[in-house]
């Protein structure tokens, strides 16, 4: 029964969000929109559960002076500082909350966003290495697009690579992105079906029962 009635659940919330699209009632959309509001109320109490989960991860660290003990002294320091400081003096402009997001997560963000960049670089001198025909085919459209996009190699081509190169994203790539995209679609309908059969489980906790 601990399993069967979550299953149950799931299956008539899901079916019921699913068909209420085929029907104009007003009632059905409004007791669809209840059903989002408390899967965001869950998701709020999912949240409380994070926070739990860090403090076990990282305070026994602390305790230990583990391999790593300073990495999470740094997290706990940061979560109390952005905890304690909104209650007290607010989220908006010229707060501390405001002054320690601005100052110090966003230059983080920023620095970990400016670091993909070299492993992108890196990815591409890999990914650029003729060895076969398709490579070949990468490399010669991905110079083409590099230089339609800089002014410099419109100059150089007299604007040919330019044309070449939006012919290269509207038609080759953008079938390509719809490809995956059906992909994706179809994958995720199929795992929805899964959940709803009760054939997907993981979310009770990995059994199988």
């Amino acid at each position: 029964m601990r399993r069967q009635l979550p299953l149950a659940i799931c299956l008539l919330s899901g079916l019921y969000v699913l068909l209420q699209y085929f029907s104009p009632h007003p009632k059905l959309d409004f007791w669809k929109s209840t059903l989002l509001n408390w899967t965001i109320i869950i998701g709020i109490f999912a949240y409380a559960l994070g926070i739990i989960s860090l403090w076990m991860v990282h305070w026994p660290k602390l305790k230990r002076r583990a391999p790593g003990w300073g990495y999470s002294a740094v997290t706990v320091v940061s979560f109390l500082a952005m905890v304690l400081v909104a209650p007290r003096w607010g989220r908006g402009e010229g707060t501390p909350f405001n002054w320690l997001y601005n100052n110090i997560q966003y230059p983080i963000q920023a620095t970990m966003f400016a670091l993909l960049a070299f492993y992108i670089a890196s990815a591409a001198y890999r990914a650029f290495r003729i060895r076969s025909m398709l490579a070949t085919i990468l490399l010669v459209a991905a110079v083409i697009v590099m230089l339609g996009r800089v002014p410099l190699g419109n100059w150089l081509s007299g604007g040919y690579f330019g044309v070449w190169a939006d012919w290269l994203l509207n038609y080759p790539n953008l079938a390509a992105k719809r490809a995956i995209a059906a992909g994706v679609g179809f994958g995720g309908a199929a795992v929805a079906l899964k959940i709803l059969l009760g054939i997907e489980r993981s979310y009770l906790g990995g059994g199988e029962r």
